[in-house]
């Protein structure tokens, strides 16, 4: 993200632009962004700059004398590792503009590789390791500096040998389903004549432990082939769920979750009962020969590697756990865990780098997910083949979380309802001048009204990060629309939360189901 001057009318703060007055030398709080975006998107630090009421900005009068001692100090805190734990900085990341009369000093932070994360200050690991949300900086908790510390190393949590837990501690019966798929998708590999002790070892899903030089399961192992109330002995906060929502009258038509005690839990079972049911309504044709997929298509295999992509992700160590929702409309998928790549990288394609390197191998052995990194590239490819709106990914920390959404909506036949009848109104009210608004505010008011309307009762925090304005400009659109009358708000201060006062309209239904 880098400055534009040209842009500077327009800019407003969001979770990756940040300004500080600095008139009186290097604020305390710039250190503390500092660390925040380094463990999150990066972004951009703008010194010498104000926030105005309505969410502009204005300088705030820094002359040549005021740049210079604020970039020496700069480069003297960022070198000082008791100061800050890491430098990310290049000279190039730091570079000054005139502004009018004024100078600013504008900072590029980039987001931090993993291998550096947590990025912290003050010497203080735990008390001083920040992020950023929709209210600005926060203090990481320490399960979330922890989830950074073990994305730190090139050995995944999966490859753990797990000494307490022997080998019959598997379900043979999904050990057995796996090997005849791996069979089917590799006719007369050279693994299929071994037991399966030696099998699970050659795959990753068991190890000799040092100590004892016994084979054991791995974390891979048990949670590909374990069973939930062992897999809880590990993971505590284990925990997949999917729900299925045809009818909006039910809260859910079908559910499956892995704590119900009428399957095993694991991941290789949750998988295969979960991509059948995302499956089974689809249009196009799907059978199987045996295990063998005959006529499988692109959105098939687009499902699959979406699927897989959210477990091989997911940190089993965060609460929460995998859900997946089915709608009439939409799936999401939803897995604790930040982006180890990044959205940016992730979304581009290239790198491959799960969060679970064991259990991606194992799926890849049977035909499931990319290992080159092209897996969520190749999803928004088959998205835009079938003229369907872009899939999206989110992701939003404390906690860490990674959410999917692949709408089935044709991006040219939209309806004229809800987000988008507010989005139409919005856009004919400025052309016909008859509020005399911008086209982007009333645009961002429709936003704010669609996704109260969506979500019921919602936090000014909440509203911003969803539609991505800073905090301030956020609190000024819905005191408008609370004088109006289309919102109301109740509590105060942090608890402060809005709702739709009445409704503006009623969704129209599709006239065919994208199943």
């Amino acid at each position: 993200m880098e400055f534009d001057i040209g842009k500077f009318e327009e800019y407003r703060e969001d979770n990756r632009l940040e300004v500080k007055e600095a008139k009186g030398g290097l604020p305390k709080s710039l250190w503390e962004t500092y660390s925040s975006m380094a463990n999150c998107y990066g972004g951009l630090i703008l010194l010498g700059v104000s926030e105005k009421e309505d969410g502009g900005f204005v300088t705030a009068g820094l002359d040549v004398e005021d740049v210079e001692k604020l970039r020496r100090d700069l480069w003297s805190v960022l070198n000082d590792g008791k100061k800050v734990s890491v430098n990310l900085l290049a000279e190039e990341d730091v570079k000054d503009c005139k502004v009018g009369e004024d100078l600013v000093l504008s900072i590029r932070v980039p987001r931090a590789e993993r291998e550096v994360r947590p990025v912290y200050i003050n010497d203080d690991l735990f008390g001083g390791t920040f992020r950023r949300n929709g209210e600005g900086d926060y203090r990481c908790t320490r399960s979330e500096v922890k989830a950074m510390l073990r994305d730190q190393t090139e050995e995944t949590s999966d490859m753990k040998v797990l000494e307490n837990l022997e080998i019959g501690d598997l379900n043979l019966d999904t050990v057995h389903a796996y090997r005849n798929r791996h069979s089917a998708y590799r006719t007369g590999h050279v693994w299929e004549s071994l037991g399966d002790e030696e099998y699970l070892e050659r795959i990753g899903a068991a190890k000799r432990a040092k100590a004892d030089k016994r084979l054991h399961p791995t974390a891979a192992g048990l949670l590909m082939f374990g069973e939930e109330f062992c897999i809880l002995n590990e993971y505590p906060e284990y925990f997949l769920d999917y729900r299925e929502t045809l009818d909006p009258s039910i809260r859910w038509t079908d559910r499956l979750h892995s704590s119900s005690g009428d399957w095993t839990g694991n991941l290789f079972d949750f998988f295969f009962l979960v991509y059948s049911k995302l499956v089974k309504d689809l249009k196009r044709p799907f059978k199987l020969e045996g295990v063998t997929r005959v006529d499988d298509t692109p959105v098939h295999k687009a499902l699959r590697e979406a699927l897989a992509n959210c477990l091989v992700n997911t940190d089993f160590f965060v609460a929460r756990g995998v859900v997946v929702k089915k709608g009439s409309d939409a799936i999401v998928m939803e897995n604790p865990g930040y982006i180890r790549t990044g959205r940016e990288q992730m979304l581009k394609g290239g790198i491959s780098d799960p969060r679970n390197k064991a259990l991606m191998k194992m799926f890849n052995m049977i035909g499931i997910g990319e290992r080159a990194g092209s897996g969520v590239p190749d999803i928004y490819a088959v998205w835009e083949s079938q003229g369907w709106k872009d899939p999206v990914v989110e992701e939003r920390y404390n906690p860490d979380r990674t959410i999917l959404t692949l709408a089935f909506t044709p991006k040219q036949a939209e309806k004229t309802s809800g987000k988008n009848k507010r989005k139409k109104q919005a856009e004919k009210a400025d052309v016909d001048g008859s509020k005399g608004k911008a086209a982007k505010t009333l645009e961002n008011r429709g936003k704010i009204t669609a996704f109260l309307a969506s979500e019921g009762s919602v936090g000014t925090g909440e509203i911003a990060r969803h539609i991505g304005l800073s905090s301030a400009r956020v609190r000024v659109l819905l005191s408008e629309l609370a004088e109006e009358g289309v919102v109301q708000a109740t509590g105060n201060g942090r608890s402060r939360r809005y709702c739709v006062k009445q409704a503006t309209g009623s969704d129209e239904a599709s006239d065919e189901a994208p199943w």
